[in-house]
């Protein structure tokens, strides 16, 4: 077991695709409020949908604690997302790979050439935002490399690994996914595990123990080992007391900072 770095939890609270039925914060405050409910229950990492609304929930989130604030919907153009940039987020998603995702109430199909992820690079520099690339499939390591290669990208290189999100980017849910795709990942990455489906349980313990990082929160899985609807700060607690109980300890927001390179 590699258990020499404390776990990184990123949380997820402000968006259900999966179970839309799922009530979660959606105003500023509210977001703000979970941000910090989940930074005392051990999430470092704040991953937040917020359009429309993103400099209040940066003003709300940093005002309560230090978590780290990162911000998604990698599914909009670089254009739209600029605010996230001058407002100085500490991360932005980035899609390695097209989307191509569809749950009960809405399908996402957009197309994110390498061209795209390479103006993407680009900014982050620019503004002294960290990036972190969603990786789906192999073909996202592709991509993932030739910004490496072409030397626009800074180590460490955060990146979140997909299982089991619907559509057309899917991958199986399993642990032998998550090792093969581990070991295709180039040196120097910061690996993150997120999961929506009842199987999420099996890849984040086998993430814990290969000394990579965990996703939770209503946007990936709402449901705890029981079966029951929680909010993101009680899943975070729960992956956290997990994480304990196999060795590891939960990281700190400053701990993370240094381990991510922020």
């Amino acid at each position: 077991m590699r258990k020499e770095k404390p776990l990184v939890i990123v949380a997820t609270p402000n968006i259900c695709w999966l179970h839309p039925e799922v009530a979660y914060p959606g105003n500023a405050v509210e977001i703000g409020e979970e941000a910090a409910l989940c930074r005392e229950a051990g999430a470092a990492v704040l991953h937040t949908h917020a359009e429309g609304q993103w400099k209040e929930v940066y003003d709300e989130v940093k005002k309560r604690s230090d978590i780290i604030l990162q911000g998604g919907m990698s599914s909009i153009p670089l254009q739209e997302r600029i605010e996230l940039f001058e407002l100085k987020y500490d991360m932005v998603s980035i899609i390695a790979n097209h989307h191509a995702e569809a749950f009960k109430e809405v399908n996402c199909d957009v197309l994110h050439p390498l061209s795209e992820l390479e103006e993407y690079a680009a900014a982050c520099r620019k503004y002294g935002v960290k990036p972190e690339f969603e990786i789906w499939h192999t073909g996202s390591i592709w991509n993932l490399n030739q910004l490496i290669e072409k030397g626009l990208l800074d180590a460490p290189y955060i990146t979140t690994l997909f299982f089991g999100w619907p559509g057309g980017t899917w991958s199986p849910a399993t642990v032998e996914e998550y090792l093969y795709r581990r070991r295709l990942m180039p040196e120097n990455c910061a690996c993150t595990v997120t999961i929506m489906c009842e199987e999420q349980m099996d890849i984040l313990a086998a993430a814990i123990l290969n000394g990579d990082h965990v996703r939770v929160g209503t946007e990936d899985y709402p449901f705890n080992q029981q079966g029951k609807v929680c909010t993101t700060h009680e899943l975070v607690q729960e992956i956290a007391d997990v994480s304990r109980s196999l060795g590891r300890e939960v990281a700190t927001a400053a701990q993370a900072r240094e381990m991510l390179g922020l």
